[in-house]
């Protein structure tokens, strides 16, 4: 162990504009891939040829917005377009699974959005027809690819907090009736939409848990509304994760060692600062202006355009091991209290 640092190391994560430029297309043209577009567009020098969506006005009317030359009015023929090189897939997350499989049959890399699929089972079998068509595939949780985070992993990995005790992460948001969390249909409740980053976060940080005490509680909607989760691992160090759909919370996350704590600012999985504190009183501060997707989403564009080049089938930001650890998390918690989410392990019909 290196012991407390006399200074912050310095992030590694280059300017987005260096990367080698891939031609893009978009899966779903709703909020996200809305926020991507105008991320990547802004503070890249990657190229959106095309977007796709069951909807070919849909379709049509984001690539007139955002001056995209193609649009499709399926994902089938997206994934078949050869000015395509990627595909960005930013559906509702039940259709993650179909959409990723038809870009990856058709040859197509994949940067899928969180989660990659609703359970471990979609994941295992994307990553299986990834690896058969020799093809990319990585899931989009950006926090992983911001600066401040290539900091955080550098002062993780040299051992300045000492030995690893706690991770404590939540979650939580404010969100008005009809909004597509409230759809059991959509893989709704704020395990997906965000409990991924905390659980993500707190799996990153101490590796798959040994034990998982999970409870919830069920929202009127049919929906479960909030979760509350303890993790205990092999090496004694125990996690503490909370989300819900009730209100914003300082969405805060804290990483505590026998040296040192780090307090990640709120909100922890977007653009901002944190400060390392040891036990003595000591402290070194990162300064990064807050921000949000449009600031942040350009970091893993670019680093897929980076692992691809290298002739990498993943990143080393978000590896796709870490990406299934998460989903059995995942899968454990709805098993323990009891959250059904729809059967789209096995593709029904082509998208």
């Amino acid at each position: 162990m290196s012991g407390f640092p006399a200074a912050l190391p310095e992030s590694r994560v280059p300017d987005s504009r260096d990367a080698p430029i891939l031609n893009w297309g978009i899966a779903g043209p709703g909020w996200i891939a809305e926020r991507f577009t105008e991320s990547v567009k802004a503070h890249s020098t990657q190229n959106i040829t095309a977007v796709g969506s069951r909807s070919a006005a849909r379709a049509a009317e984001f690539a007139a917005k955002h001056s995209i030359p193609a649009s499709h009015g399926s994902y089938k023929e997206l994934a078949q377009d050869p000015d395509v090189d990627i595909v960005y897939v930013a559906t509702p997350h039940p259709q993650h699974f179909d959409v990723a499989m038809t870009a990856i049959e058709a040859g197509k890399h994949v940067l899928v959005e969180k989660p990659m699929g609703i359970t471990a089972e979609q994941v295992r079998a994307m990553v299986q027809a990834a690896r058969a068509k020799n093809v990319f595939a990585a899931e989009a949780l950006w926090t992983f690819f911001l600066p401040k985070f290539d900091v955080i992993t550098q002062l993780l990995e040299s051992g300045a907090l000492g030995t690893l005790v706690n991770v404590l992460a939540e979650y939580g948001e404010h969100f008005e009736p009809g909004h597509r969390i409230f759809d059991p249909a959509l893989a709704g409740g704020p395990l997906m939409d965000l409990g991924t980053y905390p659980l993500a976060f707190a799996t990153r940080v101490l590796g798959a848990p040994e034990t998982v005490a999970a409870i919830g509680t069920a929202h009127p909607a049919g929906v479960n509304s909030q979760l509350s989760t303890v993790l205990g691992f092999s090496s004694g160090a125990q996690g503490i994760v909370n989300t819900q759909l009730y209100n914003f919370t300082p969405t805060d996350a804290v990483v505590t060692g026998t040296e040192a704590t780090l307090h990640i600012d709120g909100p922890f999985n977007m653009p901002g600062g944190f400060t390392l504190r040891h036990f003595d009183g000591r402290e070194l501060r990162y300064e990064d202006t807050p921000g949000a997707h449009f600031e942040g989403l350009h970091y893993e564009a670019a680093a897929v355009a980076r692992s691809i080049a290298a002739g990498l089938q993943q990143t080393p930001q978000r590896p796709l091991e870490d990406t299934l650890t998460t989903l059995e998390l995942a899968d454990e918690i709805r098993r323990q209290t009891g959250i059904e989410f729809p059967d789209t392990a096995k593709r029904k019909q082509k998208p």
